[in-house]
């Protein structure tokens, strides 16, 4: 992850062949908060001088370009003076590609065709990351790290007293294919839980590395406490 999650947007370089492709994507990447697009190119070639030029945060790099092939350009953008982090955008899906991509240095792997929301998931996790970054000091504990890169907890806590897992299952289940976040109150109308046990269950879900806490700031007040699916 390049830089140290300084203050300002994250600028992004779209390199993609199709040249209505690349606009859309420059379009999602623009309507991201956060976010702005340093340029847009559709060769391999384009994509070398303006990363060395622009000096993006971010390539959203495609690995079908006319002039050479995308893994070659992440290669040498990741050997470049200026570092960048690169998130592939493509229609491969061979494993061969997809491994060479995380053997690049890629920070995330996108097949075509997909949903803004999957593109604004990546960003976001791209975004969070670097705002961890800015919070460590020289040195990085172990659950730092972990979070950093992903790591998935071997062992989940075990259910408090008085929850079961069977129910647990079903909150789960009922956050999962919400396809956002819900509140408690939310998930013990899905359910038929009470919203006190629902708020449990979910703060379980939490502590597990299955779901986040988010925030919702209204006009005044506490915030509403809303409950998202991490898996």
């Amino acid at each position: 992850m390049t830089g140290n999650g300084h203050a300002g947007e994250i600028r992004v370089l779209v390199v993609d062949d199709d040249f209505m492709v690349a606009r859309i994507h420059g379009g999602y990447v623009a309507r991201m908060p956060g976010f702005t697009v340093a340029d847009v190119v559709h060769t391999g070639g384009a994509a070398i001088e303006s990363a060395a030029t622009r000096r993006p945060d971010l390539v959203l790099l495609d690995i079908y370009l006319p002039d050479m092939s995308g893994l070659d350009v992440l290669v040498k953008l990741r050997e470049a003076v200026h570092p960048v982090d690169i998130l592939v955008i493509t229609a491969a899906r061979d494993v061969a590609t997809v491994r060479a991509a995380m053997r690049g240095g890629a920070v995330n792997y996108l097949i075509k065709p997909f949903t803004a929301r999957a593109l604004a998931e990546r960003l976001e996790q791209y975004a969070e990351t670097r705002r961890q970054l800015a919070t460590l000091g020289d040195e990085a504990r172990q659950d730092e790290i972990d979070r950093l890169f992903g790591a998935v907890r071997q062992v989940p806590p075990p259910l408090p007293k008085g929850l079961s897992g069977t129910t647990c299952s079903l909150v789960a289940a009922a956050l999962r294919e919400s396809g956002g976040d819900l509140s408690a109150a939310e998930a013990a109308t899905i359910t038929g839980l009470s919203r006190v046990s629902a708020r449990r269950y979910l703060e379980h879900l939490c502590a597990a590395g299955q779901a986040e806490l988010r925030p919702k700031y209204g006009t005044a007040g506490r915030p509403e406490h809303r409950y998202r699916w991490t898996g």
